[in-house]
């Protein structure tokens, strides 16, 4: 009995931190990792098939033809979706490759504004409050290992 209180102590004192627990925050920015890379996923395929849900505006400083986007958000969706399942696994590269994919997102989506307004602001923001949760999760289990 003594024993096993004792591992678990120090298992706790010292967490190994390229695997550390996740914080709700962190688990919520993967949940949205996967929300988001999968309407960027549908949001590629649309775009790729030429739906006629897409209007493209002229003279647009990033213009490329509709499947040419599409091909971008189909990739960059596939990355966010399986970035999120990393950041779920609780590794600390994980939360770092998130960050940056999510500000890839938000990049792709604030640039592709002309052709679907309300969604690719609505992405935009979800990416933004991906980095921030990811940033304040590592920020608070930083914190809490520190107090241990």
């Amino acid at each position: 009995m003594a024993g096993d209180a004792a591992r678990s102590g120090t298992a706790s004192a010292n967490p190994r931190p390229w695997h550390a627990p996740t914080s709700n925050t962190t688990v919520l920015a993967a949940a949205l990792m996967i929300f988001g890379g999968a309407m960027a996923i549908f949001e590629g395929i649309a775009a790729i098939a030429k739906n006629g849900l897409f209007l493209a505006t002229r003279h647009y400083v990033f213009e490329f033809s509709l499947a040419g986007w599409g091909w971008v958000h189909l990739i960059l969706g596939i990355v966010i979706v399986l970035a999120g399942c990393a950041v779920l696994s609780g590794a600390l590269w994980a939360r770092f490759f998130g960050v940056t994919v999510a500000g890839l997102g938000a990049i792709a989506n604030f640039l592709w504004v002309p052709y679907y307004p309300l969604w690719a602001l609505t992405l935009v923001a979800v990416n933004i409050f991906i980095i921030w949760a990811l940033c304040t999760g590592m920020r608070s289990e930083a914190d809490e290992g520190r107090t241990a």
